[in-house]
Order: C-alpha cells, then structure tokens, then sequence
C-alpha cells in the first residue's frame, strides 16, 4: 500500500580510506530507525531506504535525497524523514558569506582527502544538503536525525571511555585544522531557520560544541542519542510531543552520564506535536 511517506536511513561504521576511523553503532542504528518507522510512524517497508556502509558513498547518498526532494516536488510525498550516523568533521567556510565561520560536514563511507582538505567529491557539506531541502515545497514536512557531530572542542574524559567513541573525525592536516580552529560553524541547525524555512524539523545528537557518543549500551553499540530517541519513542508509543521526547531523552542521557545535549530546531508548533 503507497503512502505519501519516505525515509532515507543512513549508517556508516567503516570508512573505506581510514579503517582506523571505524565505529560499531552506526549500522544498528539505520535499522533502529527503520524499524521505528514502520512500527510507530505509518511507513510500509517499501517507504523506506536503508543504506549502511559500502552502499553509503556521498553520490548514493544524494542521489537518494534528490530522488526525494523531487519526489516531493511532484506531489508523492507530504513527510520526508532522513536520519544519518556516522562521523562528522569540519571543512573552512567555502561559500565565503563569513570569514570567521566554518562549515559542518559529514563522512560518507568513501571519504577521501585532496591535498591536505578533504574532497568535496567524498565528504557531505552542510551547504549541500540546506540547498537541496531548501527546494521543499511549504507543505512538506521534513524531519532530519543527525546522530554525529562536528567539533572536537567537546571531547572530555569521559567521552573517552572504554565503551564510548566520539562520533568526530578532525580535519585531515594540520593546515585544514587551523584553518577551522576556533571558528564557529554556522552549520544546518542555522540554515533550517533561515529564509523562513519553518516547515523543517532537525534533531541533532548534540551542540554544535558537543561531541556525539557511539556507546554500548545493554549489550549493543548504537548512537547513545539514537538509543534512547527510539527507547523513549516505544516506550511512550509516540505519545509524546517533540518538546517532551527531547526533554526525556535529554535525561536519559544525563543519568547516563553522556556529557552530550541533543538540540531540536524547528518552530514552536512543531514542539508541541507528537512526531509523524
């Protein structure tokens, strides 16, 4: 049965050009999603694109959104959703509207470097991604999970545990990391506000000055945000408001002792309804 729904559902443990960088909840993750989805938000399996590790490469995973933003442009969709877990990074601010500002980035299973940068053939900018949701029509509602991070400036002991990673791979020189250091990045919490863009909905694992767990948790490594996103989601029978699932997953965490503070953007309304 076809529903005006789709998902793109992201997981990238192992990076093609850096096995050092690899994590172990990020697989699990994509499929907790899926699984979410079709339980508590109305998808049928057929809504939803699951892409983990090799098939995570930058160009499949455009290709996927664009296959949805202009699915959504002619009418088939009403509710977009896409949740990404992997590493994120920093690249200096290319569209050159600040000089102080870096931009947010994301890893994708072929990740590479060019020069002492990282390839924007092979890395994901935040810049990227606003273009293209920019393009939504005003009554489309898309909802975005970004269980990673951008910045290592978080990094505390505590995220250095035995059974935490930080979801955060640095710069690929030590010139591309003084040319972010210090610098805030504008990123895509800002850009879904802006331009009155109030139609989107963006969870992010963290500040953009936090880093994002990769944590084994009751005997399984998954996203520590994302774990406890779905565990307040079933628990609740997406009872909740976004407002008030934000506020139990926020102490879930804190009990946890996860130094991470996941954020909500969107408009006031949209706190205030149950998600879907």
């Amino acid at each position: 049965m076809a529903t005006n729904k789709k998902a793109l559902c992201v997981g990238i443990n192992k990076f093609k050009n850096y096995p050092a960088a690899t994590l172990q909840g990020c697989v699990n993750d994509a499929n907790d999603m899926s699984a979410l989805f079709q339980k508590l938000l109305g998808f049928q399996a057929g809504d939803i694109s699951v892409l983990t590790d090799a098939q995570a490469t930058k160009a499949n995973i455009i290709s996927n959104l664009k296959a949805m933003v202009d699915g959504a442009k002619a009418g088939k969709y009403t509710y977009l959703v896409f949740s990404l877990s992997s590493h994120g990074t920093q690249v200096p601010d290319l569209s050159g509207d600040e000089p102080d500002r870096a931009d947010e980035a994301f890893c994708p299973h072929d990740l590479a470097q060019a020069g002492n940068q990282w390839d924007p053939n092979h890395v994901i900018l935040d810049d990227e991604l606003r273009d293209l949701f920019i393009q939504l029509p005003s009554n489309v509602l898309l909802e975005v999970y970004l269980d990673t991070c951008h910045s290592g400036t978080g990094l505390k002991g505590i995220d250095m545990l035995l059974d935490r990673t930080p979801r955060y791979l640095p710069p690929p020189s030590l010139e591309a990391f003084e040319q972010v250091e210090n610098k805030r990045s504008r990123g895509l919490r800002h850009g879904f506000l802006e331009k009155g863009i109030v139609h989107n909905i963006l969870w992010a694992a963290c500040r953009a000055d936090q880093t994002s767990a990769d944590a084994n948790i009751s005997g399984g490594w998954h996203g520590a945000f994302t774990y406890y996103f779905c565990k307040e989601m079933y628990d609740c029978k997406n009872a909740l408001s976004r407002a008030m699932l934000l506020s139990k997953v926020r102490a879930d965490l804190a009990k946890g002792k996860y130094s991470q503070i996941p954020q909500l953007e969107t408009e006031a309304t949209n706190r205030q309804l149950k998600i879907g």
